[in-house]
């Protein structure tokens, strides 16, 4: 028996849509029949992402987002909301990160990674879920996704990023509480930990010889491509996947089995 996932008719927002993996995110999304909004500070980028898209036979929306802003964040989903539709999936991407030693960390460095990559994740999904939850008490079959986008270094600590580290288990965390708090909605929560992923952000860094020895660290000796997490994406954006709720998925080749 086959199971053909179809996301025709299904709207999906995704932060951090501008670069890397945020922008495959989108694509692959596309591609499947999805209507995608494109959420980033950076609307110049999106809108070159937009005609990719289209060019492609994809719908796309731009809106701007700015996640550590609750202001914006409101803003942005209402008008996502008002020029698509209202949100199915929730692909909540956005991050940054900061390379230092954590005696070195000021206040402006961890402020700038935490508010990102764990307030800001944490009230992108607050306000998507609030509507969520609405369109479900009047229809009890309505089903919704979010996917949060954490990282390996959420279950490991790896040198030099430890703030990120921290950032990244907190999404863990917030992700099994979402889950649990939401599911009774419909609202499957789950949250995938790539590995090392080669984007337009690290490639040169991966060309240097201290990323050529951590290359020779990975199990199979290589980074994955933004493309390898198309198919895990794919699967917990689907309605299929409704018996998958807090699921924390690494997809990183095997690193964190060593």
């Amino acid at each position: 028996m086959g199971i053909e996932v179809n996301y025709e008719g299904k709207i999906a927002m995704v932060t951090g849509a501008s670069s890397g993996l945020g922008a495959r995110f989108a694509k692959a999304l596309a591609g499947a029949g999805a209507q995608v909004v494109l959420a980033s500070r950076r609307v110049e980028r999106l809108k070159e992402l937009r005609a990719e898209i289209e060019a492609d036979g994809g719908a796309a929306h731009v809106v701007r987002l700015d996640v550590t802003d609750l202001g914006s964040i409101k803003a942005a989903i209402a008008h996502a909301e008002t020029e698509a539709g209202p949100i199915d999936i929730l692909v909540n991407n956005s991050g940054v990160q900061s390379t230092q030693r954590l005696l070195d960390v000021t206040e402006d460095d961890y402020n700038y990674i935490m508010d990102t990559n764990l307030r800001g994740a944490f009230f992108v999904a607050q306000q998507a879920a609030k509507r969520m939850i609405q369109r479900a008490k009047g229809d009890p079959r309505k089903q919704h996704r979010i996917v949060n986008i954490a990282s390996v270094a959420g279950l490991r600590v790896l040198p030099q990023i430890g703030v990120y580290c921290m950032s990244k288990a907190g999404v863990v965390q917030m992700t099994k509480a979402m889950a649990v708090e939401w599911g009774k909605y419909g609202i499957n929560v789950n949250a995938i930990c790539p590995g090392y992923i080669a984007t337009e952000m690290n490639e040169d860094y991966f060309d240097t010889e201290q990323g050529r020895k951590l290359i020779d660290m990975l199990p199979r000796k290589r980074p994955g491509k933004p493309e390898d997490l198309d198919g895990l994406l794919l699967l917990l954006a689907a309605e299929e996947a409704h018996f998958i709720n807090g699921a924390i998925i690494t997809a990183d080749d095997g690193m964190t089995a060593q």
